[in-house]
């Protein structure tokens, strides 16, 4: 707080100064970080927004292994002896009708898949020749076999999936977290994001937007390789103790505004300087992997230097060590229509070889560290893909938004449960249905929040992730 206008004068002379010297603090990736806590006491602050937990917490952090595209769980998850014996032939009106499909024609015949599969573990889950790391976890995770969610592009449909809405505009579900719960972090974003393969997921930042929430609770975007954020590093010539007089007479600046207008997106912005001056130590300490064993690194597949799925499954583990409450990673190329790069042989083979190693190695590392019961890690993507093959130049399926298979494990979780199941053809759920509404308040319940009373006022109502819907998917629950 300035005492007088002197003091205001000082403060404009000493901010003209460094901005003279070349300061350019203002750039330091405020964009990214302008959704972070910035001490534990701001955290605590962060859990008014519900007062207190509404049940016993049975998790503290989040990892959400996704995988843009869509996996085709007909060749990962589900072995369909019926499918592959009507191989050609066209499905049941009765199963198609009034069902609505991206690029499937209405002559579409039913495709089997070539997968050799057996049963693994005591629960006997079905894994398919593509994931032979997974073989290590089948008893470890509860497997969600009857998934089902309501919109089959996959923009809207990765949207449906991380906000609970299918169009921009939504807070993301680690929003929503970090709002309900802050983080317990004083020196990382609270909600991070990871990113690898060929490009970015269809949907890009606003799958981790704040939306109407205030944007310090917006995700943030690290990379796995250089420097974690750009421009995150002082400019040449600016010492510590410079950069910290630029911040303080920033922030007593902002705080004057603040008595005026009462804006919270202006405390968000002290957040985050003050944010972006711990993470210049704490971003490139997290970052150096090769400070893990050996045995660590080879259980991931993980190479220092480069950057990959793998890498960043690691990352998400050092993450949650050092407090961060949710953590997402995004992989993409799960996408196989047929065609080129999109051949549901050749190519869901490359992507499998991706994941498969540093998934399980993610559930067993944390099990072995005694962080699986206090975490929660999520595997799947928007949506699985229809028994019936689509007509390209190579083998491919098209989107399914009425059966597909995702899977959860971690503190409160049955590990070794297969809940769900689907016909024979593999178009609809018979039983164990969860509805992405119902996974996002399962996942709310776990850290200790009732879906239906976090809410936020926004334009004359009140809004919650799961909108007016979801149910608690009290089965898998431990």
């Amino acid at each position: 707080m300035l005492d007088g206008p002197s003091d205001l004068l000082q403060q404009h002379r000493r901010r003209a100064f460094l901005s003279a010297a070349g300061v350019g603090f203002g750039s330091l990736a405020l964009k990214s970080l302008i959704a972070q806590e910035s001490s534990a006491q701001e955290a605590s602050a962060a859990r008014g927004a519900i007062g207190q937990f509404h049940v016993p917490p049975k998790v503290k952090n989040v990892i959400f292994l996704f995988m843009a595209g869509g996996p085709s769980q007909l060749e990962l998850f589900e072995d369909k002896p019926v499918l592959k014996e009507f191989h050609g032939k066209l499905p049941p009106e009765s199963l198609t009708q009034g069902r609505r499909f991206a690029f499937l024609p209405a002559d579409a015949k039913l495709m089997g898949t070539n997968r050799t599969y057996q049963r693994y573990g005591q629960c006997g889950m079905e894994l398919s020749s593509l994931l032979p790391y997974h073989q290590q976890i089948v008893d470890k995770v509860c497997w969600l076999r009857g998934m089902k969610t309501d919109v089959f592009n996959h923009g809207p449909a990765k949207l449906f999936m991380n906000c609970g809405f299918q169009a921009p505009g939504r807070p993301s579900i680690g929003s929503w977290v970090t709002y309900g719960l802050g983080s317990e972090s004083e020196s990382l974003p609270g909600f991070v994001v990871l990113q690898s393969g060929p490009r970015g997921p269809r949907g890009g930042n606003t799958l981790w937007s704040a939306g109407f929430l205030p944007s310090k609770f917006q995700g943030v975007p690290l990379r796995s390789q250089g420097s974690p954020i750009l421009h995150l590093s002082n400019p040449k010539g600016i010492s510590s103790s410079l950069q910290q007089s630029f911040i303080d007479t920033t922030n007593d600046l902002n705080r004057m505004r603040y008595e005026e207008v009462s804006d919270p997106e202006i405390q968000t912005r002290i957040a985050a300087y003050e944010t972006a001056f711990r993470m210049q130590t704490s971003a490139p300490e997290l970052m150096r992997i090769d400070d893990e064993t050996p045995e660590t690194l080879d259980l991931y597949g993980a190479r220092p230097g480069t950057s990959s799925f793998a890498n960043n499954c690691l990352l998400a583990r050092r993450l949650v060590e050092r407090g961060v409450r949710f953590v997402q990673l995004y992989h993409t190329d799960w996408d196989h229509h047929g065609g080129k790069n999109q051949d549901i042989n050749a190519d869901l083979d490359k992507v499998c070889m991706e994941v498969d190693q540093a998934s399980a190695a993610l559930v067993l590392d944390l099990e072995r560290r005694g962080l699986l019961d206090e975490t929660l890690v999520i595997w799947g993507g928007e949506f699985g893909r229809t028994p019936m093959g689509e007509v390209r130049e190579s083998s491919g399926r098209d989107h399914h938004v009425d059966a597909f298979t995702m899977w959860v494990a971690g503190g409160g979780i049955k590990p070794g449960m297969i809940h769900g199941a689907t016909d024979e053809l593999g178009f609809s759920v018979t039983e164990g249905l969860v509805h992405v509404h119902d996974l996002h308040a399962t996942i709310l319940h776990l850290l200790g929040i009732d879906h239906q009373r976090l809410t936020y006022r926004f334009q004359g109502r009140d809004y919650r992730l799961t909108d007016v819907h979801g149910r608690l998917v009290s089965e898998i629950l431990s």
